[in-house]
Order: structure tokens, then C-alpha cells, then sequence
């Protein structure tokens, strides 16, 4: 057993006794693990109210190696998630980057630089600005991370540069696009509009302080969010509990 220390962010919980629960976090170190939290549903405890969900906190736990539960020692709350004033959508933003962290990601597979997205999310989501562009990122980021981010430059069939003024589509099946030559009353497919794929580009490349000034359009956003929640769904083999949630 080893003796660590990361930054992290409350994912899940799950009581496990009568005064303990079981908390996932993702932290920036580790990626995700899980941990027993002795005594942690005690009024007065140890972790000083830095459990909650979506809190980000500091962390000190005790690894363990032949497997089963890692044992938190310490958490020190860094900030609290408070999604914008009286926004069930922001609310609801958060809940939906803890479950995609929770089912997309695997124990101890550290990423670093989606647990910087992620808390650039939750940010985002704290502040009454749309939380439309941080949720398309964060989904992105994370997709990217896994492996299973789509080539939106190049068809899935003949692999040629796919040009903005083609009418593309996205191949279902395949998680993928196909130029207008290759598109096929076979393929379950939808059409994509150029400035729908040119705004997923800049998701993708642009740096975090950039995207406060893109503009979406509504048909964007709809054919954006028809797009990931199609990629998720086939990741996980089912839609995302609270993607439902996401009015957008």
C-alpha cells in the first residue's frame, strides 16, 4: 500500500455503511478511482463538507494494490460546484459530465488533460453564460481522449479530405462522416451542414479562451448534439441517463 495525494473531482457516491460511503473521483493524477470514505456521513467528519457532487478538493488516499477499494484519508474542498442561478440546464451540464467521466473513463487511466477540461466545464457552468460550447468541448475532449473521436476531415470509405462546400454525411454505424461520392441509401446517414462541421473543427482546435466568442446557431446545435449522443450511445451500447436532460 502507497500513500497518495492528487486533485479530484467527486464524481459519484454510494453509501456503504450506516456512517460510510463509497466516493468516485476523478482526479488529475490517477484518473478514476474509488474510495471508501470512513465516517464520511457523520454529521461532523473528517472531510469538511468536500464530498459533495461535483466538488473539486484535494485528496490524500491510501492505494491500495491487490485490488478493491482505495481508502481516502483526506479531502480538502478547493471549490464547489454551483451551477448558474435558477438553470436547471446547468445543473443538469454538471450531472452529465459526472456520468460521461464515470462510464467513459477506466479505473486508474490517468488523463490529464481531460480532468483540465472537465474542471473548465464545471467552471463554465457556474458562470449564466450558455453552457451549450463548455458541453460540446467537454464531450469532444473526452471522446479524444478515449480514442473514439471521429476524423471530421476525411471520409470513412475512400478517406479523401472532405471539403466544407460537401454536402457530407454522418455514417451511424460508423461513427464517421462520407463525402457526397460514397453516401449510400444502405448507410443509416444523416446530412451534415459544412458550417455544422466547420464549428465542431473549432470545438476540437481551438484554445478553451477562444471558444467565449463562437457562435453557434440553433440547426448547429441540434445536428452537433444529434451527432455525439449517436458516438456516446454506440460507446456505451445505451444513451447517457442524463442526456436526456440536456434540452438543447
Amino acid at each position: 500500500m502507497s500513500t497518495e495525494k492528487s486533485e479530484a473531482i467527486v464524481i459519484r457516491q454510494a453509501d456503504f455503511s450506516e456512517s460510510s460511503r463509497v466516493v468516485t473521483l476523478f482526479t488529475r493524477e490517477f484518473g478514476k478511482i474509488s474510495c471508501l470514505a470512513k465516517g464520511a456521513k457523520r454529521l461532523r467528519n473528517a472531510f469538511e463538507g468536500s464530498l459533495d457532487l461535483l466538488s473539486e478538493c484535494r485528496i490524500v488516499f491510501i492505494r491500495k494494490q491487490t485490488g478493491g477499494l482505495d481508502l481516502l484519508t483526506e479531502a480538502q474542498l478547493v471549490q464547489r460546484f454551483q451551477p448558474a442561478s435558477k438553470s436547471l440546464l446547468h445543473l443538469y451540464g454538471g450531472y452529465y459530465i459526472a456520468e460521461l467521466l464515470n462510464s467513459l473513463t477506466e479505473e486508474h487511466d490517468p488523463h490529464t488533460e481531460l480532468y483540465t477540461s472537465a474542471a473548465h466545464a464545471l467552471e463554465s457552468l457556474s458562470s449564466p453564460q450558455s453552457p451549450v460550447t463548455a458541453i460540446f468541448r467537454f464531450e469532444l475532449t473526452i471522446l479524444y481522449e478515449i480514442g473514439q473521436l471521429p476524423d471530421f476531415r476525411t471520409c470513412t470509405i475512400c478517406h479523401s479530405t472532405i471539403s466544407l462546400d460537401d454536402q457530407s454525411r454522418f455514417w451511424v454505424s460508423e461513427s464517421g462522416l462520407i463525402c457526397s461520392r460514397c453516401g449510400h441509401s444502405d448507410y443509416q446517414q444523416s446530412a451534415i451542414e459544412s458550417g455544422t462541421i466547420a464549428v465542431i473543427l473549432k470545438l476540437i482546435e481551438s484554445d478553451i479562451a477562444k471558444l467565449d466568442r463562437l457562435v453557434i446557431s440553433d440547426r448547429q446545435s441540434k445536428e452537433i448534439r444529434r451527432i455525439l449522443n449517436a458516438i456516446i450511445a454506440s460507446i456505451l451500447g445505451r444513451r447517457p441517463k442524463t442526456a436526456a436532460l440536456l434540452k438543447f
